[in-house]
Formats: structure tokens, C-alpha cells, sequence
């Protein structure tokens, strides 16, 4: 006899898996690649079939299957990767796949159906997609299954936690200046040297990172481009143990090498990705771009607390910048979900809470300094 909880577990699964169709589908309709293109259908058609299972399952439970539709989440990367492209989204749902490739290990059904080695697969696929920084070869999409390389960075979370830096930091400057009973005018100059500090500060911080990144990266390029010209058959037999150690036979992974390298056009170009994991010709991506992104991030969430300010005055504006925070804050958190997976009610009040939360503390503090002050 089928149990409540199987039956809550068949209705989450469904959903995942309905998710997972519409959202594949979304990405083969929007990717420029064409083999890509096809490998995101054939996901949503193997998705679609996992699908299947989950209704059937509820139908001989006897109970309804509930209609399809997405979800915000599915909805919302969708439409992301319409707007920027797949790449912007791959980190999100390879994260997404991830938790998929073990949610079915502990369930009998999917072991039945080879739906959780099937899952396992998917995670690995957008693990290599999500690290791969130019367009795929048909060949490469062939050898998608055996390859293993870590997450890139995921730009869709860093743009949120930099809009929330940039509302909370400076929503906690403004009411704590607030507290101490300043005027608006003060007020106002306070906040905007905030935005700009901070703004500065992050856009300082991210310069620094990607470039000391890529003169790294350069660096080791220029190592492997020397130990390529001075000992070409070391550089192929490392070559061949990667691939060993990806499933490979001795014999097919010198096979693999030998043909990698004998184009000398390509043997950097391969070695640089497969020994050191980076693109040789983007390096980790501009210092200036991530720079003016991060500070333009910073900018737009610091900019909501002070906004009141600039139309009104006293209490007023001090009562209108903490509601234009709180809508601000629930939308971080409806952001944060994307990555996350939460409720967006759950995750949109909690950063409701610990951003007004933050901003009551610093009023409380410039109240009090500003009574002892003026005493």
C-alpha cells in the first residue's frame, strides 16, 4: 500500500521532473550552437520520461496527477537565459542537477527505471557545460558523459549578493545617521557617499581578483606553452593519464593524446584546458568588465535606501526608505531562490527580517550616540 508520504514524494518528484522539461526545452529554443541545442532536447525528452513514471505512479496510487505548469524559478532562468544567454544561467542549474543526481539514490523506483543513474549523468553534463567557456564541437558533446570539471563562477548569484551588499550596507548608513537625528539634506550626502564608497570599494576589490587571475593564468600558459616546445612527449603522456583517469584505456587514452596533440595549433589550446582548467583565450575574463560590474550591482541596491530622500524629508523619508528597502530586501531574497531552490516567500521575508533588522540596530545606535552627543 502506497503511504502519504510516497505519495508526497511522487507529486515533489513530478514536479522536478516537469520543471526540468520545461526549462531544457526553454534552453534548446534560446542555444545558438546547434549541437548544444540537441543535447538540451534530448535532456527534456529523457526528463519528460522520468516524468512519465512519477504520473503513472500517482495514477495507480489512485490518486490525480496535478496539472503541468513550472514554477517561478523555471520560469524566471528561462526567461534569463532568453535575455543573456545560456551561459548566464549554466552555473544555476548545474547547481540544480547537482542535488537532482543524489535526490533519487535513496529511492527504490528510480533504481528500477535507471532514472537516478540517468540524473547522475545530467549533473555531470551541466558540470562540464557549466565550465565551458566557448561553443562546443560535436565531438566534445559526445564525450560529455566521462568529463569532470569544476563550476564556474555563477554569475546570477554574485549579481544578487552584490545588490544586497550594496541595500543593506547602505540602508544601515542611512538609519544609523537618521538615529542620530540629522537632517535630510545630511542625511542624504551621507547616503550618496556611501553608494559611492562601497561602489568603489567592491569595483576595487573584483579589478584586483580578476587581474591578479589572469596574470596568473598567463604565467602558467607561458609554462606549459615552454614545457610544450622542450618536452612534447612528457606533455603527452599527463595528457594521456587525464584521460586515464577519466574511464580511458591505457591504449585509447595515448590514442586520445596523440591525436590532441598533432595539431600544434591546438596541443596549447587542449593542454591549457585539460591540465589547467582555463579558456587560454579569455583568461578569467576582463578585470574592467567584472569592475564596472560590480560596481553598477552595488550601485542599484544602495541607491533603493536613498531614494526617499531626495522627494521628502524627516520622518517621512526615513519611514518611505525602510519600505523601499523591504521591497527591495524580498526581491534579493526571490533572487536568492533562483540558486537556492527555497520557497520565495520563505527566503523573500527572511532577508526582509535581517536587512530591517540591520538597519534597526544602526538607528538604534545613532540614537543613542546622537543623545549623548547632544547632551
Amino acid at each position: 500500500m502506497v503511504s502519504r508520504a510516497d505519495v508526497a514524494r511522487y507529486r515533489a518528484n513530478l514536479k522536478e521532473e516537469r520543471n526540468a522539461v520545461i526549462l531544457y526545452e526553454q534552453l534548446a529554443g534560446v542555444e545558438k550552437n546547434p549541437d548544444l541545442s540537441t543535447l538540451y532536447r534530448k535532456l527534456a525528452a529523457t526528463e519528460s520520461k522520468h516524468a512519465a513514471v512519477w504520473e503513472q505512479r500517482l495514477r495507480d496510487a489512485g490518486v490525480a496527477v496535478p496539472s503541468p505548469g513550472g514554477d517561478w524559478r523555471t520560469w524566471m532562468l528561462g526567461w534569463l537565459a532568453t535575455r543573456f544567454g545560456v551561459r548566464f544561467v549554466l552555473p544555476t542549474i548545474a547547481g540544480i542537477e547537482q542535488g537532482a543526481g543524489t535526490r533519487y539514490d535513496a529511492q527504490p523506483e528510480a533504481d528500477e527505471t535507471g532514472m537516478a543513474a540517468e540524473e547522475r549523468s545530467h549533473a555531470r553534463i551541466f558540470k562540464r557545460l557549466s565550465g565551458q567557456t566557448g561553443g562546443l564541437a560535436g565531438s566534445a558533446v559526445a564525450r560529455l558523459e566521462g568529463r569532470h570539471r569544476s563550476t564556474g563562477g555563477n554569475a546570477l548569484r554574485a549579481g544578487v549578493l552584490g545588490a544586497n551588499d550594496g541595500l543593506v550596507s547602505v540602508l544601515s548608513l542611512v538609519m544609523g545617521v537618521a538615529g542620530a537625528a540629522m537632517d535630510s539634506h545630511a542625511i542624504l550626502i551621507t547616503g550618496l557617499a556611501g553608494l559611492l564608497a562601497g561602489a568603489i570599494s567592491m569595483a576595487m576589490g573584483e579589478w584586483l581578483s580578476v587581474q591578479s587571475s589572469r596574470e596568473l593564468y598567463t604565467r602558467q600558459l607561458d609554462v606549459e606553452r615552454q614545457e610544450l616546445a622542450e618536452s612534447p612527449e612528457e606533455e603527452k603522456e599527463e595528457l594521456a593519464l587525464i584521460y586515464q583517469s577519466k574511464g580511458l584505456s591505457p591504449e585509447q587514452a595515448r590514442t586520445f593524446a596523440d591525436q590532441l596533440l598533432s595539431d600544434p595549433v591546438h596541443a596549447l589550446d587542449t593542454l591549457s584546458r585539460e591540465e589547467l582548467g582555463m579558456d587560454p583565450d579569455e583568461l578569467g575574463g576582463s578585470a574592467w568588465v567584472a569592475a564596472s560590474t560590480s560596481f553598477l550591482l552595488f550601485a542599484v541596491g544602495a541607491i533603493i535606501p536613498i531614494s526617499p530622500f531626495f522627494f521628502t524629508q524627516g520622518i517621512t523619508a526615513v519611514l518611505w526608505s525602510g519600505a523601499v528597502s523591504a521591497v527591495g530586501l524580498f526581491l534579493i531574497g526571490a533572487g536568492i531562490t533562483l540558486v537556492t531552490g527555497r520557497s520565495l516567500w520563505v527566503s523573500g521575508s527572511r532577508q526582509i527580517v535581517f536587512g530591517l533588522g540591520a538597519a534597526a540596530i544602526t538607528y538604534g545606535i545613532g540614537r543613542l550616540l546622537g543623545v549623548q552627543i547632544a547632551g
